[in-house]
């Protein structure tokens, strides 16, 4: 079993080091042993770590990965579920939104060709 420092993980995983004090905050990572002053992570704490990373990289807010995290932690799928549901429905609407923005772009690009054609 490995077990390594906070910056260890920070160094090794590329985890900022206030990602890793907000996981240790909400009392998620009951493996973490306070080992001569610092915090020794296993290969539990670094899976779920790597969770956290995937909800940060996925525009979730610090409240949402914590209370994802909670629920993944109790086995309450459903929940998870809706969280990450609520979430791909939101990138969709940005996505939709973007793609409106780029047709109305093209039609200006396409009107403007059309009048220094005449």
């Amino acid at each position: 079993m490995i077990r390594i420092t906070i910056e260890e993980a920070s160094k090794k995983y590329n985890i900022p080091i206030h990602i890793l004090k907000e996981y240790e905050s909400w009392g998620l990572c009951q493996e973490v042993k306070k080992v001569m002053g610092s915090w020794q992570y296993d290969e539990t704490d670094l899976e779920r770590l790597s969770l956290i990373m995937t909800l940060h990289d996925l525009d979730f807010t610090v409240e949402e990965v914590e209370k994802y995290m909670k629920l993944s932690l109790k086995k309450n799928e459903n929940e998870c579920l809706k969280l990450l549901n609520k979430k791909r429905k939101g990138i969709l609407d940005e996505v939709h939104l973007k793609e409106k923005q780029l047709s109305r772009i093209d039609y200006l690009r396409y009107e403007m060709d059309r009048g220094n054609k005449k």
